[in-house]
């Protein structure tokens, strides 16, 4: 809750992988709200009181997953929001001719993109999604201390840098600020 007020505000797309990782987290300890205390909460340093809302708002996201039916895979309405409002201000952005710095980033990201997409098994996955998902992927097998090849490495820099872009855009439209300090 404390985690995710902050990165809303300050970088959306870091938001966005860490409600997918709550997500990940609820599953991952069977929607047991005692679970969640014990292995999520309690770790907080924070006072009593603090925890008891943390839990709450851990509770309202499994009453989500649960009630929309996301419990075995897939992000609640809340998380999909948040991702075609970005995709909105990205297909904005690369309309706009004015906007050639994300552009750039766009058409640099783009093979990867399409290559992420064609392997879906045909399904048609927004593109913003689909870098989503390679970047969360990749959290994952850097967590799990697995090898990644530098061809791998590569696409998710600039999957990387393209969100960059789009969250700092993000933030100047929604809150009039940026975060580059000018």
């Amino acid at each position: 809750m404390i985690i995710a007020q902050k990165k809303r505000k300050e970088n959306i797309a870091e938001y966005v992988l860490y409600m997918w990782q709550i997500e990940d987290i609820i599953r991952a300890n069977r929607f047991d709200a005692d679970a969640i205390r014990r292995q999520v909460v309690d770790r907080y340093n924070q006072p009593e009181e603090v925890k008891d809302k943390i839990n709450r708002w851990y509770e309202e996201i499994v009453e989500m997953m649960r009630s929309e039916g996301v419990m075995q895979k897939g992000h609640i309405q809340l998380n999909t929001n948040v991702v075609t409002e970005l995709t909105d201000l990205h297909l904005r952005l690369l309309a706009s001719h004015k906007e050639m710095l994300y552009n750039a980033a766009y058409y640099k990201a783009l093979p990867y993109i399409v290559q992420l997409r064609a392997k879906s098994g045909g399904k048609e996955i927004p593109e913003l999604e689909t870098c989503f998902t390679a970047i969360y992927g990749y959290l994952t097998l850097k967590m799990q201390q697995k090898e990644i090849n530098p061809e791998t490495e590569e696409a998710i820099r600039e999957l990387a840098a393209l969100l960059a872009i789009l969250a700092e855009k993000y933030r100047e439209e929604v809150y009039g600020e940026s975060n580059t300090g000018e």
